[in-house]
């Protein structure tokens, strides 16, 4: 029986997997096409699966050369001779493990270059090796490296990238023989480093891959092709779901991140199953409990992406004044951190717009920076309200008494609000409240299309149970209508009746707590601090 798989590459017999068959097509089209790449994605996005599939599709037309460069150790790096031998040795075992035809002669030449002293090898060496190569070839020969990142630093690394290209414009202008296609994979992008890329004379810098095609294949797994696996584990289990409606849900938490999608139905199908039952596991309830597991494990996604926040504070400043400021970024490639952030998968283009990748981040990165504010000083941790299960009825939560408990407190622990008090304020001293009750039992997140400076939604799921609170300064009795507008469009959205807003009121008249208010057919519960 197939299983779900987050670790290391998915094999369509073994694992339940996202059919890939058409992104695979459109990227060998592109091969086809004599085009040189690279596919850069976020750590465990799928690249290494889809360049398994993609070798699998071009190796009845073309010789793939696939290698990895997570097989090169640092010594590999040191000398040009060095880097060589080491690429040689992997070219070697391709034929000798994986069963790639390579004529004799080369073999010849790979095992000479191996044979020599390291400082008698020289890069040109294996380029005019492989143009005889190619020559004499019936195929096109397609060079797919995974793994480039480990290669970045490493000069020699850049002269192989500038021989590469030399030999892409020279079949261009002089017809010489070189590779069909070159593809490169890792997170970082190649295409923006910089090297020497013709003498020693020449001190001209530039990037020695400047010669690659845009690749703009989306990586990421759509609705339709996570229902399409969700079928054929249905098709096997009989577990009664409704795969369009669990696919959708998956969709919108991980907004089709690989790995997310895979681990959550990983948690549904060998954990929650487990407890609750393989029915129950596959509805709302269990992929809302598969996503409060996520956030609270350590997995090495979120330990790459805690990293990269920490060692880079510029990042982690940018990050956190998006979430936390509802600073509203627009989207420029050619902007540093922008670019960086986007490299680590942490952010995505919204309609030319900086947004976090994901709701599952957005969650685990809010609650990281939450979790600052409470080390530095958590306002509410005398508050005896957090220790008793006050706000539980017949286990549905009471979001009428956390408002009003809230309220009181904040009024007691921090007096009147002060005119430097900002909506990003407030919103986390009510998330800092809510965190506790609604812990290893719900989940929230902030809905990125209402998070601004004035206005931000925070939807608290609850066993099954969606609350909807509206958190925004008060400008008045007109706005405060046009929220309540709002409002009751956005609970039509999700199919509720009933919903909640807090206001943040610096008027010395104010009426202080909580009041139920009709709007048409939808009851608000209107909290002022």
């Amino acid at each position: 029986m197939k299983v779900f798989n987050t670790t290391a590459v998915c094999i369509p017999s073994k694992h339940y997997m996202v059919d890939l068959s058409e992104r695979v097509k459109e990227i060998k089209q592109l091969v086809d096409a004599e085009k040189y790449f690279t596919i850069n994605r976020a750590r465990q996005y799928g690249k290494t699966t889809t360049l398994r599939a993609l070798q699998q599709v071009l190796k009845d037309e073309y010789v793939v050369l696939s290698v990895s460069f997570e097989g090169m150790t640092k010594a590999g790096y040191q000398t040009e001779g060095e880097f060589v031998q080491t690429f040689s040795r992997l070219i070697l075992d391709r034929h000798e493990f994986y069963g790639v035809d390579i004529p004799d002669q080369m073999i010849a030449a790979l095992e000479t270059f191996c044979g020599r002293d390291s400082d008698k090898v020289k890069m040109d060496e294996l380029f005019r090796a492989f143009r005889r190569w190619i020559v004499k070839s019936d195929q096109g020969i397609v060079m797919l490296i995974d793994e480039v990142d480990s290669s970045t630093n490493n000069q020699v690394f850049l002269d192989f990238l500038g021989l590469l290209r030399d030999g892409y414009i020279a079949r261009e202008s002089d017809h010489v023989p070189t590779f069909q296609s070159v593809i490169l994979a890792g997170v970082s992008d190649v295409k923006h480093l910089k090297g020497r890329i013709r003498s020693e004379e020449d001190s001209e810098e530039n990037s020695p891959w400047n010669i690659a095609a845009d690749f703009t294949i989306d990586m990421s797994l759509s609705e339709t092709g996570i229902r399409g696996m969700l079928d054929e584990y249905e098709a096997d289990h009989h577990t009664g779901m409704c795969t369009e409606a669990i696919a959708k849900s998956i969709r919108e938490y991980t907004n089709g991140y690989p790995f997310l999608v895979s681990r959550l139905c990983q948690l549904m199908d060998e954990n929650i199953s487990q407890r609750i039952g393989l029915s129950k596991a596959w509805t709302m309830q269990g992929v809302e409990e598969a996503v409060k597991l996520i956030l609270s494990e350590n997995n090495t996604l979120f330990q790459s992406l805690t990293k990269n926040l920490n060692n880079f504070p510029d990042l982690r400043t940018s990050i956190r004044s998006i979430l936390m400021e509802g600073t509203r970024l627009t989207w420029n490639s050619d902007q540093k951190d922008i670019v960086q952030m986007q490299m680590y998968g942490l952010i995505r283009n919204d309609h030319n717009t900086v947004r976090i990748a994901n709701r599952i981040f957005e969650t685990r990165l809010y609650n990281l920076f939450l979790s600052d504010e409470e080390m530095k000083n958590n306002v509410f941790s005398r508050s005896g309200d957090l220790a008793k299960n006050i706000f539980i009825e017949d286990g549905k939560l009471n979001m009428w008494l956390i408002m009003e408990r809230f309220i009181q407190t904040y009024t007691e622990v921090c007096g009147p609000l002060k005119d430097h008090f900002k909506e990003k304020d407030g919103r986390e001293q009510f998330l800092l409240y809510l965190k506790p009750i609604i812990n290893g039992t719900g989940n929230y997140y902030i809905e990125a299309q209402t998070r601004d400076q004035t206005r931000t939604d925070v939807i608290v799921d609850y066993l099954g149970q969606q609350s909807i609170i509206e958190l925004k300064i008060w400008h008045g009795e007109r706005y405060n209508a046009a929220g309540e507008a709002q409002i009751s469009e956005y609970l039509d959205h999700f199919g509720l009746t009933t919903g909640y807003m807090l206001s943040f009121n610096f008027n010395q008249k104010k009426e202080q707590g909580v009041k139920l208010v009709h709007v048409g057919d939808k009851l608000l519960y209107e909290g002022t601090v």
